[in-house]
């Protein structure tokens, strides 16, 4: 990480950790510290570190030295900038307590503990604890407030599990107190199909609607640093949408649209809303980020991600609208290879993982990394992406290995019968979700590929769910159980729901793979374990199949290395070049 003062001068290294990425940092109250979330061997057991950016700056400090334990930030204080609010599974690897560390020191001050059923603490803008959401076994969620962190929780609302938000372990997606502390607002689609801003009062528990959009969930908010308000709504439709709330912002975004034709999608300004860092995306620039300030003078460009990328060279990404056989619209986006004629080509299906996410319009390495090599490429926003309302979540239910799938295979069917691809060459590829998705191609529908990638790719359903970190447990009820099945334990299972799940797992239908395979997997993976990728590829070698194994050494669910990375995506492109072709490999 690097800081720069925001009137010039020259920029500081501050962290020199050259084996594992920084992807989320905050400053500090008082701008003279960075805090940051960093695990050590993709492991998914987030520390959180402080690293002094003064000139002085010493090595970082471990603020959560606890082995074992995850770490993740819920606020910094504005009232108290040598304080930062954490929750941490310390005690119990199922639960996630809240606590307050002193940034300067270290000393850690418990600040609400666990009952067992809350999966979210929220802090108000002093950092007390001062409401929670908790699960309920049916998978439904109270919303639980008090007056002080002396006096015990009172339930103000209950929310089906569809109407918020899917959770985060300990940490509550769009929720926070208002200013003034007398009610909440947070992201909610109750009585709705779409998520909208909503408010609710605290005493009385009535609701009001702040914001909403016609097409698209809301997904985040812009709030002032000193005041606590509410400036901007933000949404994806096929790009991104904001919404001002307030016209000193309007006045911020006017002036951010004149300066790059991409979607600003990150938003930064300090305690008076006068400097703001905005960065933007688009389909073939990784990012630009600028500094604007409202009193005057020139923007100014700060830098852009990668800047050895040539934006004009890259394929540009089309937002397309397919119908699957059933009729209902998929959300889909297609990128066709620069300099070459868009009829037959060879092609990749690329899957999202979660499944709860989405593709969105943006630089995506990977699409462009493809599209260099000569394919097209298909994305899809299968039923049960996240994003557009709940009746296409409730489409998802119960549909892994069918209709899921089959809206991938539509995608493909439309892009064969638009001419743009050459049905013998297309191939299927994917990561977590997605290298599920690429096995469950080659297993149930091989005919339609000619090549499969998954990578950290489930293929046991049931192991898959008994497998889940610890700390997800309290999340299962409304999500993996509810979308896909509950096979309850080794030593009480579920027995119908173990039979459908095992229906639906590649690893019961490895006979029928007849699709070249290549299989890559992390050997700390806390989410996929890696035996998933084990089993599968030890049946697959037995009955004489095409595969081939990475095993990537002291990587987690992705690879963060770079040097790993590379030599990944190397394996990749020589085996998609061998049984699809390409520019290269034809």
């Amino acid at each position: 990480m690097w800081v720069r003062s925001c009137v010039g001068g020259e920029e500081t290294c501050v962290t020199h950790d050259r084996r594992r990425g920084i992807a989320s940092y905050w400053w500090s109250q008082d701008s003279g510290r960075v805090l940051y979330l960093q695990d050590q061997a993709g492991e998914e057991k987030f520390h959180l570190f402080s690293v002094d950016v003064g000139a002085a700056h010493g090595p970082p400090r471990d603020l959560t030295p606890l082995s074992g334990a995850k770490a993740d930030l819920l606020a910094l204080p504005r009232g108290h900038p040598d304080v930062a609010v954490v929750v941490l599974n310390a005690r119990s690897p199922e639960l996630f307590d809240a606590y307050r560390i002193d940034i300067a020191t270290g000393q850690m001050t418990m600040a609400a503990q666990n009952p067992g059923s809350v999966s979210a603490w929220i802090p108000d803008v002093e950092g007390q604890i001062l409401a929670a959401l908790a699960m309920r076994d049916d998978g439904d969620c109270e919303l639980l407030v008090r007056s002080s962190e002396k006096e015990p929780f009172r339930v103000l609302r209950l929310f089906s599990g569809e109407d918020l938000p899917f959770p985060v372990p300990g940490r509550a997606p769009l929720v926070g107190f208002t200013p003034a502390g007398d009610a909440l607002w947070l992201a909610s689609a109750a009585g709705v199909d779409r998520f909208r801003l909503m408010q609710i009062n605290l005493d009385t528990g009535a609701e009001t609607v702040i914001d909403a959009d016609e097409e698209a969930d809301l997904v985040s908010v812009v709030r002032h640093p000193r005041t606590g308000a509410v400036l901007a709504a933000c949404y994806l439709r096929d790009r991104a949408v904001t919404h001002p709330l307030e016209p000193g912002f309007a006045a911020v975004l006017e002036g951010l649209r004149q300066l790059n034709d991409g979607d600003p999608v990150s938003f930064s300004t300090e305690t008076a809303a006068r400097r703001w860092v905005v960065t933007y995306e688009s389909d073939r620039d990784p990012g630009t980020t600028y500094l604007l300030d409202r009193a005057g003078g020139e923007p100014e460009l700060l830098f852009r991600s990668r800047p050895w990328i040539t934006p004009e060279t890259l394929a540009p990404v089309e937002s397309v609208t397919i119908r699957a056989l059933d009729g209902l619209a998929l959300p889909c986006y297609l990128t066709l290879p620069v300099g070459v004629e868009p009829r037959r080509l060879p092609a990749v299906l690329l899957v999202h993982g979660g499944p709860w996410f989405r593709d969105t319009w943006r630089y995506n390495p990977e699409v462009q990394f493809l599209a260099n090599r000569g394919y097209a490429v298909l994305q899809t926003n299968f039923r049960g992406s996240v994003g557009f309302g709940k009746a296409f979540m409730r489409a998802a239910i119960g549909e892994f290995a069918r209709s899921m799938h089959d809206d991938l295979i539509d995608t493909v069917s439309w892009a064969v019968e638009a001419g743009y691809v050459d049905p013998a060459r297309v191939a299927i590829v994917g990561y977590s979700y997605g290298g599920y998705a690429a096995l469950v191609g080659a297993a149930f529908t091989p005919e339609v590929f000619a090549a499969a990638v998954a990578h950290a790719g489930p293929s046991n359903l049931v192991d898959l769910i008994r497998s889940f970190p610890p700390y997800w447990r309290p999340l299962l009820a409304s999500t993996w159980f509810r979308y896909v099945g509950d096979p309850g334990t080794a030593e009480e299972p579920n027995e119908a729901a173990v039979a459908d799940l095992l229906a639906r797992s590649p690893i019961s239908r490895v006979e029928e793979i007849r699709t070249p395979l290549l299989v890559i997997h992390g050997d700390n993976d806390a989410r996929v374990a890696r035996t998933q990728s084990d089993d599968l590829v030890a049946r697959l070698q037995e009955l004489g199949r095409d595969v081939r194994y990475v095993v990537n050494a002291g990587e987690g669910h992705g690879v963060a290395d770079p040097g790993a990375r590379v030599q990944v995506y190397r394996k990749i492109e020589s085996f998609l070049a061998e049984h699809l072709g390409g520019r290269w490999g034809e």
